[in-house]
Order: structure tokens, then sequence, then C-alpha cells
């Protein structure tokens, strides 16, 4: 559907170990300026991937020169460059793709439309390619997304709650694939987003303040709040986790456990754990979610899954 397209991703593939622990990473902003005046902030970024969604975060960051930047250019940030020397240029000089084995320092691939669309914007959706739960989170554009994401570029909240809906998720169900021993379903921009049809007016071509009145948008986006608000209150208790910034500007928050019995309990509060037994208070928000978006299709709130995937595809027939 055209009205989808240019909003999801899959985004860019690292080919090596250019992730790095938090620990080092924030060793290396801690270090003065490069012999080219520059820190090494230009280079270093959180990194996500989809255990950081479906588990805790694993605190990870990655080594970015992007796609342009030449060997002599990123050999003057000398501590990224010279670890990735010595833990990414030996198994890439095997490599049989030379274009690989030449620009070892560079990412396997590198997605420039993307970086594009997310100019501009605060936040970005990410849902794990392979999940066992179709789950959605918010991440901060200053945070690089793993392949194993699928990402949509979209800020608003109406846009998320579509997209968190049983409708969604029914829709990506069937039309999704299945992979690995669980045969959890796979989420791809093409299969998944790019076919499923929007309620008429809130779709992703349009810019979410032209809708940002329309009453049923209003319900959709202070369901999705609810919603988000509950869960991150759950995974991240404020009585048991503080929220410190990084050594240098630029980078978003990161939570710390307050001590180490608070560290070991927050390990069992992960979004597969919380969907796992989903408790009432969490079925509750996802019913007043569900009955928003079925208000803004103009279903009623009990529609049966069988009846939405034959709505959606009529829609998908009629809507170019």
């Amino acid at each position: 559907m055209r009205a989808n397209q240019d909003a999801c991703f899959r985004c860019g593939e690292k080919g090596g170990a250019f992730d790095i622990s938090g620990e080092l990473a924030r060793e290396w902003l801690r270090l003065p300026a490069n012999p080219n005046g520059r820190l090494n902030s230009d280079v270093l970024k959180p990194w996500i991937n989809g255990l950081d969604v479906t588990r805790r975060s694993l605190d990870k960051w990655i080594v970015d020169f992007g796609h342009e930047m030449g060997e002599a250019e990123a050999a003057l940030y000398e501590a990224p460059f010279a670890h990735l020397a010595e833990h990414v240029k030996p198994a890439r000089s095997r490599n049989p793709v030379v274009a690989l084995r030449t620009a070892w320092w560079r990412h396997r691939r590198f997605v420039a439309e993307f970086r594009e669309v997310l100019d501009g914007i605060d936040r970005y959706i990410a849902t794990p390619r392979v999940a066992k739960h179709r789950l959605f989170v918010w991440c901060d554009s200053r945070i690089s997304p793993d392949s194993a994401l699928t990402v949509i570029v979209r800020d608003d909240d109406t846009t998320f709650g579509i997209l968190h809906s049983r409708f969604h998720e029914a829709w990506s169900l069937r039309l999704g694939t299945w992979l690995g021993k669980g045969n959890d379903p796979r989420y791809t921009p093409t299969t998944t987003f790019e076919t499923f049809p929007f309620p008429e007016g809130l779709s992703p071509d349009i810019p979410a303040a032209d809708y940002a009145d329309d009453p049923r948008a209003v319900a959709v986006a202070e369901a999705a709040r609810r919603l988000v608000e509950l869960r991150d209150r759950w995974l991240n208790p404020p009585e048991w986790v503080e929220w410190v910034d990084e050594p240098v500007p630029g980078y978003p928050k990161r939570p710390v456990p307050r001590d180490e019995t608070v560290a070991k309990a927050l390990k069992t509060r992960t979004l597969t754990a919380l969907y796992n037994a989903r408790p009432r208070w969490l079925a509750d928000a996802h019913d007043s979610l569900d009955a928003a978006v079925a208000a803004a299709y103009g279903w009623d709130a009990d529609i049966s899954d069988d009846d939405v995937l034959g709505e959606l595809l009529t829609l998908n027939a009629i809507v170019p």
C-alpha cells in the first residue's frame, strides 16, 4: 500500500564485532579530544537489538563510522579505531566480498533511507523481527537499532496504538512467516507492515499533526500512552531504578538499579515475562486500546479476529 511506504525498515547490519560494552563506551567518552579535535561521541552510539526489547537492556554500544568515512579519517578516532583494528579487521580480511575486506571499519549494511527519515524526530517505534509476542516499544532516536529489529519511523502515539492493537497483530500473524524451533512469528516491512490498511485518515503518509484533533486519533493515542506508562512503571519502578546521564551530553538517560538486591529482582522484569503472565491490568490496558482502535475503523469492540481479517483484506483490496 502506497500510504505505508518509506516508513518501516529493517535496519543496517554490523557484519562484525562493532558492538562494545557500555562500560568501555563510557571510558572512551571520557577521553580528551582526538588529534582531529573531535570527541569519540562522533562515532559511538547506544545500540539496541531484539533481546533488549524482549528481556532487559544489555547496555551495548556500537562503533559507527558511517558509510562514507575513509580509513585515514576513521583512524583519527584513536581508541575506537584501534579496537576495530583488533577485533573486526582480522575477520574482515578473510571475507570473500571485496568491499567488506577493503572497507573493514564500516558496517556491512547501511540503510541511508532510514537515517534520512529519522532526522528531525525524537523517537521511533521498534519491534523484534522474530519474537513469541508481537511487542512494540518506543526508542530514543539517538539509539542505533540492530537488524534484528523492524523499525517504524513515526513518533506519534496514534500510530503506536494502531500497531499494538490485536487487529494489527492478527494481520501480522496471518501474513508473516515463522522461524526457529519455537516457530516464532516474524515481522517484516514488506509482508506485515506495508500491506496493512490503517484507519482512513490515520495512515503513515499523513503527518500526525494533521489528525491531532481527530477524536479517533486522540482516543487511540490516550490509550496507547496509558499502556506504555503502565508497562514502563512495571519494568523500571522508580523505587528501584535511577535514571542517570551519560558522561557527555547528547545521549538518552539510562536506568541504573539502586542496589544489588534490586538488580537481581529486575532481571525477572522483562516484556516477555510480562506478556507471558498477562496480568489483569495489562489485559485491561490492551482492551481499552483495542476498543479505541476498533472505533477508529468503525467496528464493534468485540469484533472477532476472523471478521477483522476479512475487513482488513477488503480495505487492502480497495485502497491503493
